[in-house]
């Protein structure tokens, strides 16, 4: 579980595996945040507007790759994604519990 939120943060990220941060206010492009991650205060500036309670991208995400928040897979970015855009349904695509996904790797779909 994540520590304690530090004072002034305007994001949380839950695990220092995280690639994304989740929004704890709205933000807006030109925003500069901070946020906490393995015990370090980070920030970076917002590129997109990211409303309360949805992910910004925390490190630069390139297209097919696995994204992580609470230090587990929770989807594949469809597109690359910038440090500081927003992550969310139109970007990531799940993967869990998909049939597809597991006959495409050799399973039987259920």
């Amino acid at each position: 579980m994540a520590g304690p939120i530090q004072a002034g943060a305007e994001a949380l990220v839950m695990d220092a595996k995280d690639h994304v941060a989740t929004a704890i206010k709205d933000l807006k492009p030109g925003d500069r945040i901070t946020y906490l991650a393995a015990n370090d205060v980070h920030s970076l500036t917002i590129m997109e507007a990211i409303p309360f309670g949805h992910k910004v991208a925390i490190v630069p995400i390139p297209a097919g790759t696995h994204v992580c928040k609470y230090g587990e897979v929770i989807g594949r970015a469809t597109g690359d994604i910038a440090k500081g855009c927003h992550v969310h349904v139109h970007n990531v695509e799940g993967i869990r519990g998909r049939g597809d996904q597991a006959q495409a790797a050799g399973g039987t779909g259920v």
